[in-house]
């Protein structure tokens, strides 16, 4: 089929009379794009190139002429639902237009027909249509998007599979040393790919939660500059912030506008070659606050610049595809930066001529404020823990973490057993997953709240992120909540409350 415009395009075979040329002529003042034909040939034909519905008197629909339409149809997609309305008398026609019928989508309309009904039952056709190609292009996508993200996550899996068992092969210190680097890398990348998908579907559904604070622009891009220094080294280019005017203040969460400013980097750095250029640029205009991430990289194509946000969008590469990706990024970019009340657009004078992502926030007036920093809580130990996780490989490795981080440790695999064993042991803290069998981890943390009161810090771990699991986790008990694959500085940070003092008992 040619295009989507076809959706919208009505093919009118009518060889009685004058019934054609009327039927086109009323289809045109109406605004309709419609063509005739003279046979079957010509209608068959039409169908393949792509129509948006059929238009046919009764004359035509001969047996002979239903087969032939029949074979075409059966050759269409399977998205697609030709409609088709058809004109005569209702009687001679039901064979041909009833719920059996071998055509398929028929609506038929009896003679004489008024040229209001007609249009409507076009109408409808075309709408109906229109709904089918929509269906079409929404299929492809995901398909598509599909076919990437099994190429983007068997990439690093493969990595992670293969330095496992060459480490078996090679037990020196090198090579272990180097197997270990390939893990981590790769396990670092399959998280930022599942933080994609998850953050995309937060944002396009509002589901994210700003917490705002008076933060400092010019200090942000110099914490993002300084985190991603590395990266850009490693790919012999040059990364820099550029900033005539400090402090450049908005209201925004910091951790937001971070990953803001990091994709916008990460991509810059992406799509620049050895030896290219990426900068910062952080100035205030007015009442707005001014970000701006330039690189002398690949460019954009004018065509490709009104999509770039877009879902699954990404520039052109090579089949190699080594930076990856899944061209959610800058989807997350411009859905954080609205949410802040601002506006992110990108300027390019085309392939080969760099880049420039403009982010615009409107700037904090009056004085500002500084925060406090967080008190720091050493780590009491040796602490009692009870880990309760029904992943046998995640259980046997946070208890040796923990266990040589010098805590006292036991585990349960199941929630009935942990419940169980945290009211029997009555343990400093309890580590407990959420999709627990035979009682979830939220039943879990209830009872043993009942049990035992605050007595004991409780900290769910587990695959669940989204705010409303948070508030699930704050409303059965939990003290603490860490997102898999949780690492190990959180972990240690999470239970560095420690032992709960005598005034928490109740």
């Amino acid at each position: 089929m040619s295009s989507e415009a076809d959706d919208e395009r009505v093919v009118v075979w009518a060889p009685r009379g004058r019934d054609g040329v009327l039927a086109r002529e009323f289809l045109g003042r109406a605004g309709f794009r419609a063509s005739t034909v003279t046979n079957d040939g010509a209608l068959c034909q039409a169908i393949d190139e792509g129509v948006g519905c059929l238009l046919l008197t009764e004359e035509v629909l001969t047996p002979l002429v239903v087969d032939r339409l029949v074979a075409t149809l059966s050759r269409q997609p399977a998205w697609s639902d030709l409609p088709i309305v058809v004109f005569g008398q209702k009687l001679a026609l039901r064979p041909l237009v009833d719920g059996s019928s071998p055509l398929g989508n028929v609506t038929y309309l009896d003679r004489p027909v008024q040229v209001r009904t007609l249009l409507t039952a076009v109408r409808v056709a075309l709408r109906s249509r229109a709904r089918q190609y929509a269906a079409r292009t929404a299929i492809s996508r995901r398909d598509e998007f599909l076919a990437m993200l099994g190429h983007e996550l068997r990439n690093p899996l493969a990595a992670i599979v293969f330095a496992c068992e060459m480490s078996a092969h090679d037990d020196s210190r090198e090579a272990q040393e180097r197997q270990r680097g390939v893990i981590a890398r790769q396990a670092r990348h399959l998280c930022r790919l599942v933080d994609d998908l998850l953050d995309v579907s937060r944002v396009t559904s509002g589901k994210i939660v700003l917490r705002r604070e008076p933060l400092d622009l010019v200090a942000l891009g110099e914490r993002c500059v300084h985190q991603l220094e590395a990266l850009a080294k490693g790919k012999l280019q040059t990364l820099e912030l550029r900033s005539h005017v400090a402090p450049v203040m908005v209201d925004g969460d910091p951790v937001r506008l971070e990953q803001v400013v990091v994709n916008l980097l990460t991509n810059a750095i992406k799509y620049t070659p050895a030896g290219g250029h990426v900068r910062v640029e952080v100035a205030r205009e007015g009442t707005d606050a001014l970000l701006r991430v330039c690189d002398d990289g690949v460019g954009i194509e004018p065509a490709m610049a009104a999509a770039i946000f877009d879902l699954f969008a990404q520039a052109p590469s090579s089949l190699d595809r080594s930076d990856g990706g899944l061209g959610l990024g800058l989807t997350v970019v411009r859905g954080l930066v609205k949410l802040h009340g601002g506006q992110v657009s990108v300027h390019s004078a085309g392939l080969g001529q760099g880049s420039e992502f403009v982010v615009r926030l409107p700037a904090r007036s009056g004085p500002t404020l500084v925060r406090e920093p967080a008190a720091i809580h050493p780590t009491p130990a040796p602490l009692s823990i009870v880990l309760v996780d029904d992943n046998e490989d995640m259980r046997d490795m946070l208890e040796a973490f923990l266990q040589a981080n010098g805590h006292r440790v036991e585990s349960a695999s199941d929630g009935p057993t942990g419940l169980a064993r945290i009211v029997a042991v009555r343990p400093d803290v309890g580590v407990i997953d959420i999709g627990l069998p035979g009682l979830d981890g939220y039943e879990v943390a209830r009872r043993v709240r009942q049990a035992l009161g605050a007595t004991i810090r409780l900290i769910a771990i587990t695959g669940y992120g989204q705010p409303e699991d948070r508030q699930r986790t704050r409303d059965a008990g939990f003290d603490g909540h860490l997102v898999k694959p949780a690492g190990a500085d959180e972990l240690l940070a999470a239970i560095a409350g420690g032992r709960p003092s005598a005034a928490k008992s109740g």
